[in-house]
């Protein structure tokens, strides 16, 4: 019988694979972190709601966050109607969101104690693939505990990589997310390098499409940019500033030198406060900006 699924966190990736679950069979009970609307259409498919985490924890046997980050898991956890004032023994949850080590460790202690366990599955891809049950997912969860959640994750998950034991799988996406930022970092750069130096763009982009430079990022970035297009990647720029923030605290605490993470997270900082509201392909207007170099 397929196990009762609580579900924090009905945003635009959670809504998607809360459908999913629901749709594969799986009883949801849900609450909506910010945005209840996205819960309307859910209640045709037979998704419950409650109104508290503490609530979800106590309808369910497997709670899974999906908030944007640690001050938002840490919200949802504690307190009188915290989710863990409702966890009982034997119950499992699967944290989504892109969180801090720091947190998953903490958290993982906390219900520990009271016989419950923890895996973090930080998502890839888009709302897009949220909706069609395609994400990818990194798990960190013991061989037993991954066995026993991944059908769970196949429900809304294509591509399901087990990391390793609890905490790998934040670990894995904050350097994930570095590698994928700083290449957009990069490349903003790059092309800054070209208009500052008469490097024709278009030109410069069929040369690096066609070696060893190329990337995914790459073409997602700046063919699209070159017509003026900077949402090439789906991904905000507030969400990558945090991710990289996060990013930082975990080479502090190893100790890593990481310079060039230092140096992609002042760069995110830079184009969020050019714009507030942008994707990562901003980054590449606000390069533009500062080095008063026409791209775009």
């Amino acid at each position: 019988m397929a196990s009762h699924i609580g579900f924090i966190g009905i945003g635009l990736m959670g809504h998607g694979m809360a459908k999913n679950l629901r749709q594969k069979g799986y009883p949801v009970t849900a609450m909506a972190y910010r945005n209840r609307a996205r819960l309307e259409d859910l209640f045709a498919l037979g998704v419950e709601e409650v109104s508290s985490p503490r609530e979800v924890a106590a309808a369910s046997e497997v709670v899974i966050l999906c908030v944007t980050g640690a001050p938002e898991v840490e919200k949802i956890a504690y307190g009188e109607t915290g989710f863990l004032a409702g966890i009982r023994s034997g119950q499992i949850v699967i944290d989504c969101t892109t969180s801090e080590p720091a947190m998953t460790a903490r958290l993982e202690q906390d219900l520990a104690e009271k016989g419950a366990r923890l895996a973090d599955a930080p998502l890839a891809r888009t709302p897009v693939e949220a909706e069609s049950g395609r994400l990818n997912t990194m798990v960190g969860a013991p061989d037993d505990l991954f066995a026993e959640i991944k059908p769970i994750l196949e429900a809304f998950c294509e591509n399901i990589f087990h990391v390793g034991d609890t905490g790998a799988g934040h670990k894995t996406k904050l350097i994930y997310n570095f590698l994928t930022m700083g290449q957009a970092s990069m490349i903003a750069e790059a092309l800054c390098a070209c208009a500052a130096t008469g490097v024709d763009l278009a030109r410069f982009a069929e040369v690096v499409s066609a070696g060893g430079a190329n990337s995914g990022i790459f073409q997602l970035i700046v063919p699209k940019a070159l017509e003026g297009d900077l949402t090439g990647l789906q991904f905000s720029l507030a969400n990558a500033e945090k991710d990289l923030r996060y990013y930082t605290h975990l080479t502090e605490s190893v100790p890593l030198t990481g310079q060039l993470g230092a140096g992609v997270h002042a760069a995110l900082i830079q184009a969020l406060k050019l714009a507030p509201d942008g994707l990562v392909g901003s980054v590449i207007a606000a390069q533009s900006e500062l080095n008063k170099q026409p791209i775009v």
